[in-house]
Order: C-alpha cells, then sequence, then structure tokens
C-alpha cells in the first residue's frame, strides 16, 4: 500500500465510524496519552488528582500514534486525547470527524524529527541524496507533516523515495538494525534514533521553515458539548500542574512521578521534557494560539498534505475545530 492510500485509507476509516459514536458513562471516562511522553499532567494523573476533583473514573489508555487517537474517539471509546498532534487531528477533521481542540498540551520543535544514518553522511547540504532511500514515517502525524515538509524544502522527490509507515518506537528498532536510512519520531524514540543519526534541521531552523510543532487536547465535539462543564475541570488540573512544572519550585518532588509513569528513568525524563513548552490557560487564549493562529495552521497543515495526496480534501476553514469554552471556563476556576 503506498503512502498516500494508507492516509486515504485512514482517514475514510475515521469518517465511517463518525456518527456511529458509542455512549459513554458520564460516572466514568476513558483518556488517552502517550508514554515516554513525560509531561505535568502525568503528576495528577499518578496520584489520583483528576479523579478527585472531576469525581468521575478515569480509564487512561495509553497509545502509539496520534491517528490510533483520532480513531478510537471516533468509536467512542475515548473521550479526551492528551497531546494529540495536530497533523493527525487535522486528517480526522478533514476526514468529516467532529473533534475539537480544547487546549494546547505542549510545544515541542527540539523533540520531534526526522534522522538520518549515520554510515550516509548526508546533512542538510547533502540532503537531496536522500531520493531513493528507504524511510520509516508514522503516517499522519507531526513527524509525517514535518518530514513533507523538510523533503520539500530540500527538493527531494518523495515519490523516489520507499516509505514504510511506522511507529516511532518500531521505527527506532528497525533503523538501530540498519534496516532504515532515515526514520522519523518523536519522545524516547527520537533519542534511540539519534544514537545512530542525525537530524538535517534543528527545532530552531524547523521553525524558520514554518514547521511548529505543538499537540493539543482533543475531544469529540458530542462529548464537549454535554459535558463541559467536566472538560473544564479536567483543563483546570492539566493547567494546575503545567503551573507547578513552570514555576520550577516542584521539580523535585513531580520529576520521579512522572519519570514512573511515562515508563522512563528519571535522567531520561529530565532531558526530554527540557525539550518541551507548556503554555499558560492565557498563553493559549491569544492570538499565536487558539485565538487564530493554530487554526491557521491547521490549514496550512491540510494543503500541505492535500498536496502531497495524502488526503483527498481540505476544510474551507478549521475555525470550528477549536472550542476555547471550557479552556475560558478552567480560567475562572
Amino acid at each position: 500500500m503506498t503512502l498516500t492510500s494508507k492516509l486515504m485509507s485512514a482517514a475514510a476509516g475515521i469518517a465511517m465510524l463518525t456518527g456511529a459514536q458509542a455512549a459513554f458513562a458520564a460516572d466514568e471516562i476513558t483518556v488517552a496519552y502517550f508514554l515516554e511522553w513525560p509531561m505535568p499532567f502525568q503528576y495528577a494523573k499518578a496520584t489520583g488528582l483528576y479523579e478527585e476533583e472531576l469525581g468521575v473514573k478515569i480509564n487512561w489508555v495509553s497509545f502509539d500514534a496520534g491517528t490510533a487517537m483520532s480513531a478510537a474517539m471516533a468509536s467512542g471509546d475515548v473521550q479526551i486525547s492528551v497531546s494529540q498532534g495536530v497533523p493527525p487531528f487535522v486528517v480526522a477533521a478533514s476526514a468529516g470527524q467532529d473533534l475539537k481542540v480544547v487546549d494546547v498540551a505542549v510545544s515541542y520543535s527540539e523533540n520531534d524529527n526526522c534522522v538520518v544514518a549515520s554510515a550516509l553522511e548526508i546533512d542538510k547540504d547533502s540532503a537531496g541524496e536522500l531520493a531513493g532511500k528507504k524511510v520509516g514515517v508514522p503516517i499522519g502525524t507531526a513527524a509525517h507533516f514535518g518530514f513533507l515538509r523538510q523533503m520539500d524544502h530540500f527538493g527531494v522527490d518523495i515519490g523516489t523515495m520507499e516509505i514504510v509507515d511506522m511507529a516511532p518506537p518500531e521505527g527506532a528498532a528497525a533503523f538501530a538494525q540498519g534496516n532504515l536510512d532515515m526514520v522519523c519520531g518523536w519522545g524516547g524514540a527520537l533519542r534511540r534514533m539519534k544514537e545512530h543519526g542525525n537530524v538535517l534541521l534543528t527545532g530552531a531552523e524547523k521553525e524558520e521553515l514554518g514547521i511548529l510543532v505543538f499537540d493539543v487536547t482533543s475531544a469529540p465535539a458530542d462529548f464537549v458539548a454535554e459535558e463541559s462543564e467536566l472538560l473544564a475541570k479536567f483543563l483546570k488540573v492539566t493547567a494546575d500542574m503545567n503551573a507547578m512544572w513552570n514555576s520550577g519550585e516542584n521539580t523535585d518532588k513531580m520529576l520521579p512521578v512522572i519519570a514512573k509513569d511515562a515508563g522512563m528513568d528519571e535522567a531520561e525524563t529530565a532531558a526530554t521534557i527540557a525539550t518541551f513548552t507548556f503554555p499558560s490557560v492565557d498563553e493559549q487564549l491569544n492570538e499565536k494560539w487558539l485565538g487564530g493562529g493554530a487554526q491557521s495552521f491547521m490549514g496550512g497543515v491540510a494543503d500541505v498534505f492535500k498536496t502531497a495526496g495524502s488526503i483527498p480534501g481540505v476544510l474551507d476553514t478549521y475555525t470550528d475545530a477549536v472550542d476555547v469554552g471550557p479552556l475560558t471556563a478552567a480560567s475562572g476556576m
């Protein structure tokens, strides 16, 4: 199956699930998150603060990619996804899935990238040599978007490349075994990838090209509408954890808990989270993020995927894909 058909098939599958979402119990919700992706919210997750504040049972389920989160929300198995990448959100929304972005979970331009095998000795000055090479890419994710934009920047025709859809942990393993020339991913998997290769562009260099890398908290539109107060409480706890971490005064207390919950040791957790930025609620509501910037960026992501032939169409606007109501309510709690 080709790169284009894989992503189109994913979008089609999501579209088929849309409208057939299962009902959820108001006294119990399921929340999706990533392992090896340490964030302040995990302190509240591990210590039971979310359940204490929300008054409901929370089932936490880990995923390998944001595309799987979209499918789980479409089927009604998941009500909230924490740190879903913008590209998989855009793929789902473009396919007709009624999802809402409800906050900016994290910004991380240094922690999502593509790595070229050391043996090839290819850097940004010789990136054209990547034509015809084999690449492991998690299709429909932020890493996929970054890959497309970087190859476009370097003038590499992706049609000449052998592109394999691989979740980052699988890609890192295959890369270590020498089965890939280039691999893309994030978090712990990206660190392992870098042990066997080099990046073409730094996070700052990617941002100069307009390749922003951030994740959102997302939820099905019906859940946002029906459980807005519950969602606002969830976002309030998340914001409180971000504030605790950002203050720098609670690192010793929070880091061990976060590391254990993320399935990482403390050293690698500290190294990973140091590359993350957690915007405050006020920052999230300004023009750079949910006040218009995120919506415009989603439109740009959709256009890139459409131009690459990865999705069949785009929405006229992604403004309606953002609902700041719960986050605004959280700011007043």
